[in-house]
C-alpha cells in the first residue's frame, strides 16, 4: 500500500519559479504540472507534499536552500549535475514541463545518481573560496585594462609593479583623453577594491586553517599553502565518502582517458570531468611542490 503512495517529483528549477511534475513507480502521472512561484514554495510545499515523495532537481544557483527546504516536507531529495541529465540535454523539444517530467520519470527508475550535499559548514567554506576567486579574476581584468593602457599610447612603465599604490601619481599624470582618464580611474579603483577583498578573504581563510586540524594536515604536503589547502578541503569535504584514492582523483578529473575495446588500449589526457576547482589547486600545488620542494624538484 505504501509503494502505492509512493510519487516521484521532477523540479525544474528558475530563477523566480519551478515547475514540478510526479509520478509513481509505473510512470503515471500522479502530480500534474504545477508551475510555483519560489515566494509562495513553503505554502505549496505544506499543502502538496508528503514524506512518502521523492524529489529531485538539478543542481543551480540557490540548490542548497531548495534542498533544506524540501528536507523538510519529503523523504528524500536527490540533486543531479545538470550533464548527467543527458536525456535534457538531447531531446529536440523542451519546455518546463518535459524537464520536470523527464527528471521525475528517470528517478523513479532509479537512473538518477545523486551528488552529495555538504554540510552547512562545508557550503560556506566554498562560498569563500569562490568570493576569493571571483576578486582575483576582477582585478585580473583590471590589470589588463591598464597594460592594454601602456600598449596602446607606448607607454613605459614604473620599475617593479606598476600598478603598487606608490604609482599611482604616474597612472594620474597620463596624457589622455578625458573618457580613458575617466575608464582609467575607474580600473585603478575596481583593482584596489579587489586586491582590498582578496586580503580581506585570505586573513579569514588563514585564521579558518589556524583552527581546523585537517586543514593543518594538508599544510603539511610539499606545494600546499593556506589558500590550495583551504580550496582543496572545501573541494572535497569529507575524505570518507572516497571508498578509495581512485575515485577521489576521478572526483578531480585527474584520472586519464582510457580507450580499451577487443586489441586496442590507448590513454589520453586526464578527463577534466570533475571539480575544476579541485583539479586546478592540486595541479598548482603540483608545480609549486616541483619547483621549490628538494625532492621533487630532484
Amino acid at each position: 500500500m505504501e509503494e502505492k503512495r509512493k510519487r516521484y517529483i521532477g523540479l525544474d528549477v528558475h530563477k523566480h519559479y519551478l515547475v514540478a511534475l510526479g509520478v509513481d513507480a509505473e510512470l503515471n502521472v500522479v502530480l500534474p504540472m504545477r508551475r510555483v512561484e519560489l515566494s509562495n514554495l513553503e505554502s505549496w510545499m505544506k499543502k502538496n507534499l508528503t514524506r512518502q515523495d521523492e524529489v529531485v532537481l538539478e543542481m543551480t544557483t540557490n540548490t542548497w536552500q531548495l534542498y533544506d527546504e524540501l528536507s523538510e516536507h519529503v523523504g528524500i531529495v536527490t540533486v543531479v549535475h545538470p550533464p548527467h541529465v543527458a536525456l535534457i540535454t538531447r531531446s529536440q523539444v523542451m519546455n518546463d514541463k518535459i524537464a520536470a517530467s523527464i527528471l521525475a520519470r528517470l528517478l523513479a527508475k532509479g537512473l538518477l545518481v545523486g551528488i552529495w550535499v555538504p554540510p552547512q559548514e562545508i557550503r560556506e567554506l566554498r562560498g569563500l573560496v569562490a568570493q576569493r576567486q571571483k576578486m582575483t579574476r576582477l582585478a585580473t581584468q583590471a590589470k589588463n585594462r591598464l597594460h592594454a593602457v601602456i600598449q596602446r599610447h607606448h607607454l613605459k612603465p614604473p620599475a617593479g609593479n606598476p600598478f603598487a599604490k606608490s604609482n599611482n601619481g604616474w597612472w594620474q599624470a597620463l596624457s589622455l583623453g578625458k573618457l580613458e582618464k575617466m575608464n582609467l580611474q575607474s580600473d585603478l579603483e575596481t583593482l584596489q577594491f579587489a586586491e582590498g577583498q582578496e586580503v580581506r578573504v585570505e586573513k579569514e581563510m588563514t585564521t579558518i586553517a589556524a583552527e581546523d586540524e585537517q586543514i593543518g594536515r594538508l599544510l603539511h604536503i610539499p606545494g600546499m599553502g593556506v589558500i590550495t589547502a583551504v580550496t582543496v578541503f572545501a573541494a572535497i569535504g569529507d575524505i570518507a565518502r572516497f571508498a578509495e584514492p581512485k575515485k577521489l582523483v576521478g572526483y578531480a578529473g585527474l584520472g586519464a582517458r582510457v580507450h580499451d575495446s577487443g586489441m586496442t588500449t590507448r590513454t589520453g589526457k586526464i578527463t577534466k570531468a570533475g571539480r575544476r576547482d579541485l583539479r586546478v589547486a592540486l595541479v598548482e600545488a603540483a608545480h609549486i611542490a616541483a619547483q621549490y620542494h628538494p625532492h621533487w624538484k630532484a
